[in-house]
């Protein structure tokens, strides 16, 4: 009765089944013990990759594999480790995987740092190397994990470093550079000076132009500098001439101020304005308060007498000029002495149109020393306005070499011209020379542009006759609607959608012709759609009907095929006459597709009724033949046997026809299943048994390995739950048993550790138990239990044999001792397990 419990696959009789796979040993085993000696072998590795790898492979103990683990760092040693392990030992392999992926993680930022280093060598290498790739370059240095590239990086950064520090110190020194320049242009020293600090200035420039950092000068600085030096160059000569001028004045007022003959006034206010003006400053208006007095201290009678005014002539007004001419004189002197040009020479011409003031003969001196310096400035300007110019010509040369959308060119050429106006407004008109080269340079630069835009030009002079043409075309199509009956309405559709689409590929035309040219389109189009439009609603109407008309077919007339035919060509001609829309013929076909879909549906929903009632036949007999099968396939008596077949062939005569092309597999499905009742019925019986044995092995092997893993306190994170549902289940008895030994075993593995330590402690104190219910069953089967257990085995023989004389049942009674072995937990090493297994072995055979 006991040969469906612990017979299994391949057991022959009187064959001992082969001792089972080896499971973790107990945390604790006796010296010269298996795990002892591989202990002491983990011991003696001593760093010994090798021989650690070599251990790990053939050890029979998860924690000793685990503490040899540790000595394996290698990736090829790791992977060979973990290829091999994994599937039997998943700690060790969650070890092998974790530093196989530090190493690959390592090396992955080794990669990126020494791409970072490749990058800031570049950088190094660079010419025009700016702050933000090194921004850039260091953000990404920042999530790199690599201290053995850090020096290299940290010295290459260093370089870096260094060469933005020389940029920004080249380029504070060219800033102040520009800065000294202003300043130098309005400081009022002597053009030596002057000249001296724009030599030093201009040195100091060119040092930093040939640094090895020019190339980070910004080019607008660098012009900037250039126009400021060239300013302050041509400021040059007109401080030299007012240092003339003042010195003349000054030579001319010593001399006055030391002659010993009368002055006479007049005579020396029009010397005293012929000399070259001064330029505007403290020097000048000293010089002038010193003339003014010279002149107020000369004797009246030594003035130019009055002229007699004759009688009857009215008294003359007071002389000076008023109020708002004083205000244009003032604000004229303010802009000259601000370098107002434009402002001042307004302001000239305001006084110039104030007529019948008479002015003092200060206010004379001050209108002619402020026109005389308006011309000199105006003078300077002029040949400042030249340099530009000159500067101007070469930028417009320059437009030649660079490679500038046409566009752009012919902006750029706009601006320049603009700026040569404006240098007009400023600096007064050009030479004709000057002009002509600049006009030149102009007409050059802006040649590629201008031949750009002509060719525009003809393109849209092109695209609008083609717009004509296709106007004139749709015109000519719409000429051809008169005659309605004639009309094809396909070649219509076509050539309006051909009209739009050539419409819309249609080039720029000129603004002044597009809306005249959209207008007589549109206009024209719309002639052609209206016919169009009430042609294709009547071909709606038409496809309207042949839906309707499929739709309301008879699937089950035998002439509806016929019908759904002759309406799919029908629906065909109408669509090669005259297509509609395309959004509307897809709606339409996708309808008309659905009810003759509808219609085949029907058909095969009838064709398939009969078919429906045959394979219903063929369902009965094939039950009919699962059922034999099925019995054929347990254990059944003769009676039994004898009664199913009875039963199967009234049932199969009873059933109907079944398919034609089914019917010989069906006939020979059954026979066979008939022939398999009594043939495979002891088979059944025996395959059946084995099952169970194997099951209640795997089982019981199950709640071992739980409760040793427990036991060793092994933190592998199997998925234990999952594993008991996957095995067969046994009968009630065992499966009760062991079901409750299991969840007991699982409860304690996800307990507390006080918990787990208490049902550790059951576990340990069931195994001297368990041994000696081993020992027990052992002596009633008969079974050698070997040397180490003689002592316990002669104590416990007497009480067994009278147990087994006083039995009638002995089978029954040993059954119950093995339910009792199963369902208590209990630690068992390899040796425990093996001869439990030899028991069930022994008394299945007996049994059987």
């Amino acid at each position: 009765m006991f040969e469906f419990l612990f017979k299994r696959p391949g057991d022959k009789p009187g064959e001992a089944p082969t001792a089972t796979a080896p499971q973790p040993a107990p945390a604790a085993a006796p010296a010269g013990s298996p795990r002892a000696l591989q202990a002491e072998k983990v011991k003696q590795l001593a760093g010994d990759e090798a021989a650690a790898v070599e251990f790990i492979l053939q050890s029979e103990f998860s924690e000793l594999r685990l503490a040899a683990a540790e000595f394996v760092h290698t990736p090829a040693q790791l992977e060979r480790v973990h290829s091999a392990i994994r599937n039997t030992d998943r700690r060790v392999a969650k070890l092998m995987q974790s530093r196989l992926d530090a190493i690959r993680h390592h090396q992955a930022e080794l990669q990126r740092g020494q791409a970072c280093i490749d990058q800031a060598a570049q950088l190094l290498k660079d010419e025009k190397l700016t702050p933000n790739h090194v921004a850039e370059l260091d953000r990404r240095w920042s999530v790199i994990a690599a201290p053995e590239l850090a020096g290299e990086f940290d010295a290459i950064r260093a370089a870096l470093a260094q060469r933005l520090e020389a940029q920004v110190v080249l380029q504070r020194g060219v800033i102040d550079s520009v800065g000294a320049l202003r300043k130098l242009a309005g400081s009022g020293l002597p053009a030596a000076d002057v000249a001296a600090q724009l030599e030093q200035l201009a040195a100091a420039h060119a040092a930093a132009l040939a640094a090895p950092e020019h190339a980070s000068l910004p080019r607008n600085l660098v012009s900037e500098f250039a126009a400021e030096h060239a300013r302050v160059s041509a400021s040059l000569g007109a401080i030299a001439q007012g240092e003339g001028a003042l010195a003349a004045r000054e030579a001319l007022l010593a001399e006055w101020q030391g002659a010993a003959t009368p002055l006479n006034a007049e005579t020396l206010r029009r010397e005293w304005n012929k000399l070259p003006p001064a330029p505007a400053g403290d020097a000048a208006a000293s010089l002038q308060q010193r003339v003014d007095a010279l002149l107020a201290a000369i004797p009246p009678e030594q003035r130019k007498p009055k002229e007699a005014r004759p009688a009857g002539q009215p008294k003359s007004p007071p002389a000076g000029a008023d109020q708002q001419f004083l205000d244009h004189l003032s604000a004229m002197e303010a802009a000259l002495e601000h370098g107002s040009l434009g402002t001042a020479a307004e302001h000239d011409k305001a006084l110039k149109d104030s007529k019948g003031a008479r002015l003092t003969p200060a206010q004379s001196d001050r209108l002619a020393h402020g026109r005389g310096e308006l011309k000199r400035l105006s003078d300077w300007a002029r040949w400042g306005g030249n340099v530009s110019r000159e500067e101007l010509i070469k930028s417009v040369e320059q437009l030649a070499t660079q490679s500038l959308a046409m566009s752009e060119l012919a902006k750029k050429v706009g601006s320049m011209r603009e700026r040569w106006k404006a240098l007009d407004t400023l600096s007064g008109a050009a030479p004709k020379s000057l002009w002509e080269r600049f006009d030149g340079a102009c007409s050059a630069a802006y040649a590629p542009a201008a031949a750009h835009f002509k060719h525009l030009a003809e393109e849209r002079h092109t695209n609008a006759a083609k717009a004509q043409a296709l106007i004139a075309e749709a015109g000519a199509e719409a000429a051809k609607l008169e005659n309605a009956d004639s009309v094809d309405w396909k070649h219509m559709a076509v050539t309006v959608q051909r009209l739009r689409l050539g419409w819309s590929h249609l080039g720029a035309i000129d603004r002044k012709e597009k809306k005249r040219l959209d207008q007589q389109f549109t206009d024209v189009l719309n002639v052609l759609q209206g016919p169009l439009e009430q042609q294709r609603k009547s071909e709606v109407a038409h496809r309207e009907e042949l839906i309707e008309q499929v739709a309301a077919l008879n699937p089950a007339d035998r002439h509806a095929l016929d019908a759904l035919r002759a309406a799919q060509e029908r629906w065909q001609e109408l669509a090669r006459a005259l297509p509609l829309e395309r959004k509307a013929e897809q709606a339409m076909w996708h309808r008309f597709r659905a009810a003759c879909d509808a219609v085949f549906a029907k058909r095969k929903e009838s064709a398939h009724a009969a078919d429906a009632e045959r394979r219903s036949h063929q369902a009965a007999k094939d039950a009919i033949c699962a059922r034999l099968e099925a019995a054929a396939a347990t254990s059944l008596d003769v009676a039994s046997a004898a009664r199913l077949l009875r039963e199967a062939a009234t049932e199969w005569h009873a059933a109907g026809p079944v398919p034609r092309a089914a019917e010989t597999k069906v006939d020979k499905r059954y026979h066979a299943a008939i022939a398999a009742v009594q043939h495979q019925a002891d088979s059944a019986r025996r395959a059946a048994g084995m099952a169970q044995a194997c099951a209640l092995r795997d089982k019981l092997r199950l709640c071992q390995l739980i409760e040793t893993s427990l036991a060793n306190g092994s933190a592998d994170e199997q998925d234990w739950a999952a594993r008991w549902p996957a095995l067969p289940p046994l009968q009630p008895d065992y499966e009760r048993a062991l079901g409750l030994r299991f969840q007991a075993a699982l409860a304690a593995l996800a307990a507390l550790a006080g918990d787990r330590a208490a049902c550790v402690a059951k576990l340990e104190q069931n195994r001297a138990k368990l041994l000696h219910e081993v020992l027990r069953l052992e002596i009633a089967a008969g079974i050698d239990s070997g040397s180490e257990f003689a002592r316990e085995r002669l104590k416990l023989q007497v009480e067994v044999l009278q147990s087994s004389l006083n039995s009638g049942q002995k089978p029954l009674i040993q059954a119950a001792q093995f339910l009792q072995l199963c369902e208590m937990p209990a630690l068992a090493d390899d040796r425990t397990v093996s001869r439990i297994e030899q028991l069930f072995a022994r008394v299945g055979k007996e049994a059987r």
